[in-house]
């Protein structure tokens, strides 16, 4: 079957070792199902495995992609939770989490199969190309915003870096959910973008916000992180779920986090319930995943380019005929 895989890790040209061509399709297995993709969404994951972050070189090649939406084999359309083992369903009791392509090929193929657990209906409102959007950025925004933060209607939030799928989602998320959203980016045009889509003010990153929040969610990491820290009431939370400018800060603010008692909370994906739950929430009121370019899958390398130049806003997806 046709797939786009990382044959080779290069930790400082990941674009080097992405592949696309044929690959064996999957093998029937006990627990498991395997899924016929109809869509697929890039994540900033699937840049860091190919620099060989979570993923080995005796694992290589490795079929790329986390999130997918298609048929199964009885002919329902379905959306994949790509968190295997949470469970031990398909994996054993014992066998350790990991996300979908750290272990076990990836959905970006005809093809993938994945534990039977790890499969949802997927809502006749959600188109493939939007419900594959939702399994990771998505719901790493949702745990994000309202598990992990926990914060509620009337609150207010800081969103860093507005233009990745995380940064996008949470914008949406937070506005649908009666939240008073900032961003910051460093782009004028994706300033007036997440004003668009629900934020009251955008400003460049590292201003002064107009006022402190009650949390804030951080993806950038270095770049951001000292802001982050101060753009908080005292008592507020910042969730961290990813730090695509590096994870060193040259001040980790701990001074202003012990004094103004903050707290700073890791956060990675969520659960098939949240996951449930976020689809219902998109079905129900008309949220729907922001989405930057659709190609189909023999064009991936095209996609992985945008992602890895930081211009996309929102999700880039490739599609199977």
């Amino acid at each position: 079957m046709f797939a786009v895989y990382a044959a080779r890790i290069d930790r400082d040209q990941p674009l080097a070792g992405l592949e696309l061509g044929e690959r064996p399709a999957p093998e029937s297995r006990p627990g498991w199902s395997t899924v016929t993709v109809k869509a697929a969404s890039l994540n900033h994951h699937d840049l860091w495995s190919l620099r060989g972050v979570g993923l080995a070189e005796d694992k290589l090649p490795m079929i790329l992609g986390c999130d997918a939406a298609g048929v199964d084999e009885d002919g329902n359309e379905v959306v994949l939770h790509s968190v295997i083992g949470q469970s031990g369903h398909g994996v054993g009791p014992k066998e350790p989490r990991s996300i979908l392509t750290e272990r076990y090929q990836g959905t970006f193929a005809e093809q993938v199969a994945v534990p039977t657990w790890n499969i949802l209906p997927k809502p006749k409102e959600l188109s493939f190309e939007e419900a594959a959007c939702l399994p990771t950025a998505w719901l790493t925004a949702y745990r994000m915003l309202f598990t992990n933060a926990g914060v509620r209607p009337g609150d207010s939030v800081l969103v860093q870096g507005a233009g990745g799928g995380v940064a996008t989602a949470a914008i949406v998320l937070g506005k649908a959910a009666g939240l008073r959203v900032f961003a910051t980016s460093r782009d004028e045009a994706k300033r007036k973008r997440a004003v668009e889509l629900g934020a009251v003010e955008a400003l460049e990153s590292g201003a002064r916000l107009p006022q402190r929040v009650d949390a804030v969610i951080e993806t950038v990491g270095a770049a951001t992180w000292s802001h982050s820290v101060k753009s908080l009431k005292p008592g507020g939370t910042l969730v961290i779920s990813g730090a695509t400018s590096g994870d060193r800060p040259s001040h980790a603010e701990l001074t202003r986090i012990f004094f103004l008692e903050l707290k700073v909370v890791g956060s990675t994906m969520g659960t098939k319930d949240e996951l449930e739950d976020l689809l219902a929430f998109c079905a129900a009121t008309g949220v729907r995943p922001v989405i930057d370019e659709v190609l189909p899958m023999d064009r991936a390398r095209a996609g992985f380019e945008r992602l890895a130049s930081g211009e996309q806003f929102g999700k880039v997806v490739l599609t199977n005929p």
